[in-house]
């Protein structure tokens, strides 16, 4: 797995705040994900709707090693103030990928 994508939800009225909180993130928590096997991870935002799209050879083992982290662990709880929650999925990775339907570059290795 190269690429999945996560949802979440802010608590109503946290939006602004939230993005204040990632217009830097913690050096330390970068550092910390990148040692977890995450290459990149992006968020968008849609209301009160979080879009993430994560880079990571194998999600699960990376979500493993945050959670015993005490960077990520005191990331979590700072950020819990602003996040619902993310949506489960009990198929996806970890249980919190979105189902993947299409790839505009995977259908054209494909040959269309």
């Amino acid at each position: 797995m190269n690429r999945l994508a996560l949802h979440s939800r802010l608590l109503p009225g946290t939006e602004e705040s939230y993005e204040r909180e990632h217009a830097r993130v913690w050096p330390e928590l970068i550092a910390v994900m990148r040692a977890a096997g995450i290459r990149d991870w992006s968020i968008w935002r849609s209301g009160r709707d979080l879009f993430h799209l994560v880079d990571c050879d194998d999600f699960e083992a990376a979500v493993a090693v945050l959670a015993t982290d005490p960077v990520d662990q005191r990331w979590q709880q700072h950020m819990s103030q602003f996040v619902e929650g993310f949506a489960a999925n009990p198929d996806g990775a970890a249980g919190q990928a979105l189902r993947h339907v299409w790839t505009m570059s995977e259908q054209d290795q494909l040959g269309s």
